[in-house]
C-alpha cells in the first residue's frame, strides 16, 4: 500500500479537510454550517473500526448515545428532515466475534429511533456483508428507520438488490476496500457502470437511493436517467473536504435534470490514530492523494500550512 510511505504526522495534517474534528461539538459545528451556508445536509460517523479492546467498543456506544440525544435537543437541528443522520461501522463494537456486535448495534439503533434520528450501518470489508445486511434489515423491518450500504465491486451485489424492503435507504458506493478477485470485479469502469444499473433497479423495488461518488459523468447519468423515476427517492453523497461545490450546487438547482439533495459525510474522531487509519484508506483507494502529500513534503504549500485539494476529479466515494 502506498499510504504506508506517508509519515502518520504528515497524514494527519493533511487529513484536516476531511475530518470534523475530534468532538461532538467539532461535528456539530461542521453540519450546522454545512447547512446554512451551502443547504447541504450531513451524515455523522465517528471514526474508529477493527476495535481490539472492550473498553473502546464501550467509549463507541457512549459516544453514539451521546450522539443521538444531543442531536434531538439541539435547537440547530430541530427540524428531524434535516437533522444530521448518523452513521456507524459494525467492527466498532466488537472485539471479537461478530455476533458480539449485535446487541451494541441494536441498543443503538433503539436509542436512534427514539430521538429522531436516523442511522446507517455502515459496510465494511465483503467477511462483514451477511452481519451487516442481516442486522440492517432486521432493524428496518422492526419500523425504525435505519439503512445500509452496498458496495457494487461485489459480485454478490446484484443478489442482494432483492433483499431490501421498499422505503429502506441504500448508500450505493462502489466501495473502497481492497478485495480479492473471487469476491469482487477489478474493472473500474464495470463498477461506475453498475452504480447507475443497481440505483435503477433500487428504486424500481421502492428503495430510498443515496448516491455516493464525486464522479461527475456518473451524478449526471444519474440526475438525467435514473433519478426522475422517482426523484422524493433519492439523493446524492459526498465526503467532506473534497473540493466539488460548484457540481454540488448543480445538482441541488437542478442542472443536470433533476433536483437532488446533497448529503456530506462527515466522520470526526476521537483521538488522532483513528483519522490517520481513516485518510490511509483513502489513499490506498485513490493513489493520487499519496503523490500529493509527498510532493508536500518539499512543496511550498507544506511549508504555508495549506492543505492539499484533492483532483478535482477524484471519484471516491463516502464510505463502505
Amino acid at each position: 500500500m502506498l499510504s504506508r510511505f506517508v509519515p502518520g504526522a504528515l497524514v494527519r495534517w493533511f487529513a484536516r479537510p476531511y475530518v470534523a474534528g475530534h468532538d461532538i461539538d467539532d461535528v456539530f459545528a461542521v453540519a450546522d454550517r454545512e447547512l446554512r451556508s451551502r443547504a447541504q445536509l450531513t451524515t455523522i460517523d465517528l471514526l474508529g473500526e477493527a476495535v481490539t479492546e472492550q473498553a473502546l467498543v464501550d467509549e463507541n456506544v457512549d459516544v453514539y448515545e451521546q450522539l443521538f440525544e444531543r442531536l434531538a435537543r439541539d435547537p440547530r437541528f430541530g427540524n428531524p428532515a434535516t437533522r444530521p443522520t448518523v452513521s456507524l461501522k459494525p467492527s466498532a463494537f466488537t472485539c471479537g466475534e461478530q455476533s458480539a456486535a449485535a446487541d451494541p448495534i441494536t441498543r443503538l439503533a433503539e436509542r436512534a429511533h427514539a430521538n429522531q434520528v436516523r442511522l446507517t450501518i455502515d459496510m465494511e470489508d465483503h467477511p462483514w456483508t451477511d452481519f451487516t445486511l442481516d442486522t440492517s434489515i432486521g432493524l428496518f423491518e422492526r419500523g425504525w428507520d435505519v439503512g445500509t450500504v452496498i458496495q457494487t465491486r461485489l459480485h454478490r451485489t446484484q443478489r442482494d438488490l432483492a433483499r431490501f424492503p421498499e422505503g429502506m435507504r441504500v448508500r450505493l458506493v462502489i466501495g473502497i476496500y481492497n478485495e480479492p478477485a473471487a469476491v469482487a470485479i477489478t474493472d473500474r469502469g464495470e463498477m461506475k457502470a453498475r452504480m447507475v444499473a443497481y440505483a435503477k433497479e433500487l428504486l424500481g423495488r421502492g428503495v430510498f437511493v443515496e448516491f455516493a461518488t464525486h464522479d461527475e459523468a456518473l451524478l449526471t447519468e444519474f440526475a438525467r436517467d435514473v433519478a426522475p423515476l422517482c426523484p422524493q427517492r433519492c439523493e446524492v453523497q459526498m465526503l467532506l473536504g473534497v473540493p466539488r461545490t460548484q457540481l454540488q450546487q448543480d445538482l441541488a438547482n437542478g442542472r443536470y435534470g433533476t433536483r437532488l439533495p446533497v448529503r456530506i459525510y462527515a466522520p470526526f474522531s476521537i483521538g488522532a490514530d483513528n483519522a490517520t487509519a481513516y485518510l490511509r484508506r483513502r489513499m490506498d483507494e485513490n493513489p493520487s492523494m499519496v503523490l500529493l502529500v509527498l510532493r508536500n513534503l518539499f512543496g511550498s504549500r507544506a511549508v504555508d500550512g495549506t492543505p492539499p485539494s484533492l483532483p478535482p476529479t477524484s471519484a471516491a466515494p463516502p464510505t463502505g
